[in-house]
């Protein structure tokens, strides 16, 4: 029977497939896709854990006192006969052989089914028998963890550490989870899944960014869909309205495929756009810029018309390391990758902006010594976190520094608001240089900028400009700070509003204070690739946009057929407006020609 369930739109498009539920609650493991070539020693890792186990559990009984109560040896003995099952250890191999799940997965993918159909059981006994499977099921994933020589990983770091792999299957898949985290993104987007759902989430958590910058179709807040979803179920997820709907009739599932082959020919006619420069009709060339995480994101700027990259998310070669942190020759490989990739095109590399919702696995010097933030937003993170750690802030400078040696590169600072801050930045650059100096490495001068997601730095960019050559409005954060809300955090998520007066008076000061003293200002936060801010960002004075790639040909698009001179006549009173949406909509209605 076909089940609707409701969330939150938050990215775009229709995705179709099956469903890879990975939010068990239970247990969490690793979850990857082994090679072909490999499943059969898949299904051997899995028979030597099962035998493992069993030899364990018949040693146990072995050692029962004689005065044992007669009910621990007959657990036992259940048991040993769960593990010869074929419903857990035949359904398991067969995960294994036919979806090319990792042990761990297939034995998780299996308890998911085993306890629904316990749960179903009217029988209070049998029902009850739940906890037995549940029991062997974490002895055979803890046999698995010590045969691989290391502790079983959690969900969230086996999808984080490459798990969720590339994977020549028939069906197209989507995944379901309780939460992803923004790290976890990165692996998502080179993965198999054409589209997610999450339980949890609001329309403006980094999750949700990071969707709809990818162009990858979304739904959060489903707050039932780990539960209600069961695995290999066939799953529709509409983007636009926000719902799933779960085993969809056939008349329902053609619908949506009509839907797709429409939204991929609109990207195919989009994509002749690359190579076009993006000049405004009024003859305005406007700098399109890509968002990338990793070197390897490089190419796809490329592909997408991008002259340059504004935004190099460095933390993310942090993320998930534990204690084995990128050191300054492996950072330094990275960022020349990157700089060598874009063919002699500007690289905009931002310091570690760690905190918050991109935490490292390893505590920092000042969290070890006062403890864990009670706001990690308002706490120790991007430029705070670099100064309280200056040994690892000056080997990405120095890092970064040789790296421009082979081309055009920046650095970017996150989160400045104190010109004490800005001092600290500058003398920790050039003692960078002095050491890179001394050991006789070469490299190029590099333009400095800052972030400015604070609005104490908004309002002071006048300041901040005279130390630094360019700035870059990050607006994720900027809204987030300059209306109080945690994007993150769903009781309030519905008040994160763009649109406020307040914002986009700031946004409009700053890019007016930038280009009067003529210093570069770019957007690279979400605001950048959302074409219902395009026009209103040009009429701003804005020349240069930095988004993910897969938004460039959207966004261009909306350049080429802006004229800035109009634009710029409606804005001074849609800023002045109680309601700047409804109002920047009529004024472009208005006058329109």
């Amino acid at each position: 029977m076909s089940i609707q369930i409701f969330g939150m739109a938050v990215s775009r498009g229709v995705a179709i497939g099956r469903a890879v539920l990975v939010a068990s609650s239970r247990i969490d493991v690793a979850h990857y896709f082994v090679p072909a070539e490999q499943v059969s020693a898949e299904i051997e890792r899995l028979r030597q854990a099962r035998d493992a186990v069993v030899a364990e559990l018949a040693a146990l009984k072995a050692d029962l006192a004689p005065d044992a109560p007669p009910e621990l040896p007959a657990l036992l003995d259940v048991h040993l006969l769960l593990l010869q099952d074929e419903t857990l250890s035949g359904a398991t191999k067969q995960w294994i052989a036919e979806r090319h799940y990792n042990a761990e997965w297939a034995l998780t993918a299996q308890l998911e089914i085993l306890a629904r159909q316990f749960d179903e059981m009217e029988d209070d006994y049998l029902r009850e028998r739940k906890a037995d499977v549940e029991q062997v099921v974490e002895r055979m994933l803890q046999a698995l963890a010590r045969a691989s020589g290391r502790m079983r990983p959690s969900l969230d770091a086996g999808l984080r550490n490459g798990a969720v792999r590339d994977f020549g299957g028939e069906e197209p898949l989507v995944l379901v989870a309780s939460d992803i985290a923004p790290a976890d993104m990165l692996q998502f987007k080179r993965s198999v899944f054409t589209g997610f759902v999450t339980d949890v989430g609001g329309t403006h958590s980094h999750t949700a960014i990071v969707a709809r910058s990818m162009d990858i179709p979304a739904v959060v807040g489903a707050r039932e869909a780990s539960r209600i979803v069961r695995q290999d179920d066939w799953l529709i997820i509409d983007g636009d309205a926000g719902v799933v709907i779960v085993d969809p009739p056939r008349i329902v599932l053609e619908e949506y495929r009509f839907r797709q082959r429409h939204s991929e020919l609109e990207r195919a006619r989009l994509d002749r756009l690359r190579n076009t420069p993006a000049v405004t009709m009024d003859g305005h060339a406007v700098e399109m810029l890509a968002n990338i995480e990793l070197p390897s994101d490089a190419p796809a700027a490329l592909q997408a018309g991008a002259v340059g990259v504004g935004l190099f998310r460095s933390e993310f070669l942090f993320m998930n390391r534990g204690d084995d942190l990128p050191g300054e020759d492996e950072q330094f490989e990275a960022y020349r990758a990157a700089v060598i990739a874009m063919n002699g095109l500007p690289v905009t590399i931002r310091t570690i902006d760690i905190g918050a919702d991109k935490p490292l696995d390893r505590l920092s010097t000042a969290e070890l010594r006062h403890g864990h933030a009670l706001n990690p937003a308002l706490g120790l993170r991007a430029i705070r976190w670099s100064l309280s750690e200056p040994g690892m802030f000056r080997q990405q400078l120095r890092a970064i520094l040789r790296a421009s040696a082979y081309g055009k590169l920046r650095i970017l600072i996150p989160m400045v608001a104190h010109l004490s801050e800005v001092r600290l930045t500058l003398q920790a650059l050039a003692r960078a240089r002095q050491q890179l100096d001394d050991a006789a490495k070469p490299y190029s001068e590099v333009e400095l900028g800052a972030m400015i997601e604070v609005p104490a730095a908004a309002l002071c960019v006048g300041s901040l400009l005279r130390h630094f050559d360019f700035i870059s409005i990050g607006t994720n954060d900027l809204v987030q700070y300059m209306l109080a809300i945690d994007r993150a955090d769903e009781a309030v998520a519905h008040l994160y509003d763009p649109w406020h007066p307040a914002v986009l008076q700031l946004i409009a000061h700053t890019i007016a204070t930038a280009a009067r003293m003529r210093r570069g200002v770019a957007i690279c936060g979400e605001m950048a690739g959302d074409p219902e801010f395009t026009d209103l960002l040009l009429a701003m004075g804005l020349r240069s946009f930095s988004m993910h790639p897969s938004r460039i040909a959207t966004i261009k698009q909306r350049i080429l057929r802006a004229d800035t001179r109009r634009l710029a006549a409606l804005l001074p009173k849609v800023l002045e407006a109680d309601d700047c949406a409804t109002a920047w909509a009529e004024a472009l209605r208005t006058a329109a020609p």
